[in-house]
């Protein structure tokens, strides 16, 4: 992206060549950092657009450095994390991350978040007025009212609410936690990841040609839900 720095944390030189090769199509200067400290003075100096951020460095936890760069950064974080991490993933995300890719990784895997969350960056167009469009799916927020192919989905209140906020987030990674709060705000959660489950299944039932083989509602193991990037 031509102007654009990107900034890799990550205290193995391995992991920071990998990355920094695989964002250099990408971005016009790609900075690295070994630690915490030093990674959070390279962001604030040289304001990059996306930082590729891994959770295990020697003299911070990555949560905190996640918290500290949200401090004074909109850049777009993508955190690195092992395998069976995944409440640690979440917590991440909740503190404001935008996504994640797990170790090990393909670099293929890699630049494809990375676009998709620049896309979901640079693209409020994707809404025009109160329509949200992908694909088949046309949503009206005022109306409330989803179409499939020009068709009107029936959607329950609780079905619509979830399709809104994961249509409205295309892209990035919701955790349970965030899609539980924001459709049923206020209330407790019990098991959000159960009572997400059944939803999620009944409209994959209803707006995919596959509920199998999702193309619109991800299911991010452990952690969440992601709507399909905008196109």
């Amino acid at each position: 992206m031509a102007g654009l720095t990107a900034l890799v944390i990550d205290d193995e030189s391995q992991i920071r060549r990998a990355v920094s090769h695989a964002l250099a199509d990408d971005f016009a200067k790609v900075a690295e950092a070994a630690t915490g400290v030093e990674g959070l003075a390279v962001a604030i100096n040289e304001k990059p657009a996306l930082i590729v951020l891994d959770i295990g460095l020697p003299d911070m936890s990555g949560l905190s450095l996640c918290a500290e760069i949200r401090k004074s950064s909109d850049a777009i974080i993508l955190v690195l994390s092992a395998r069976h991490a995944d409440q640690e993933k979440a917590t991440l995300l909740d503190a404001g991350a935008d996504d994640y890719v797990t170790k090990p990784f393909s670099t293929l895997e890699l630049k494809a978040r990375v676009r998709a969350l620049l896309r979901r960056a640079s693209s409020p167009r994707a809404v025009t007025g109160t329509i949200i469009r992908h694909g088949e799916l046309s949503m009206d927020l005022e109306a409330r009212t989803l179409l499939r192919a020009g068709v009107l989905v029936h959607l329950t209140p609780t079905e619509w609410e979830l399709v809104r906020v994961l249509m409205t987030h295309a892209g990035k990674t919701m955790t349970h936690r965030q899609l539980f709060a924001a459709v049923w705000p206020g209330r407790q959660y019990g098991d959000a990841q159960q009572y997400l489950r059944v939803h999620v299944a009944n409209i994959r039932r209803k707006i995919e040609s596959n509920p199998l083989d999702p193309r619109h509602i991800f299911t991010e193991p452990g952690v969440g839900y992601r709507f399909a990037a905008p196109q």
